[in-house]
């Protein structure tokens, strides 16, 4: 079972990723924020993480140059779950400092398009 780490300060985000995710047989880890999201990568080791932008405490987008940089996480897979998943990507896209993410959602996601990509990435059939 892929396990996959969902960083949203949003409980209803959390809860409705959450139950779709666990609904496709994946095993969920939650974070509320950017440094507990970084922390879990680290100490769960997910297959793929959903990561928001706009988190109090420490951003997504600082969370994401975290995970890029660091060795134990850098090759995790990063799908950015956001309603500024537009903005984010040309914000990415214009630095060449950091890897682009593997995909960008905006919320309110399409489900099957998610789970799909989800599948996709992890090699699941």
């Amino acid at each position: 079972m892929a396990k996959i780490l969902i960083v949203d300060d949003d409980n209803d985000i959390l809860t409705y990723l959450g139950t779709l995710l666990g609904d496709n047989g994946f095993d969920v880890i939650e974070a509320m924020n950017g440094k507990e999201g970084f922390d879990k990568a680290l100490s769960e080791k997910p297959d793929l993480i959903c990561l928001d932008i706009s988190m109090p405490e420490e951003s997504g987008v600082k969370a994401y140059r975290n995970l890029t940089e660091n060795e134990a996480t850098k090759n995790i897979p990063v799908f950015i779950v956001t309603g500024v998943a537009h903005d984010f990507k040309n914000f990415i896209e214009s630095r060449k400092q950091v890897p682009p993410p593997v995909a960008y959602f905006d919320k309110p996601i399409d489900k099957d398009e998610f789970i799909g990509k989800i599948k996709e990435v992890l090699k699941i059939k």
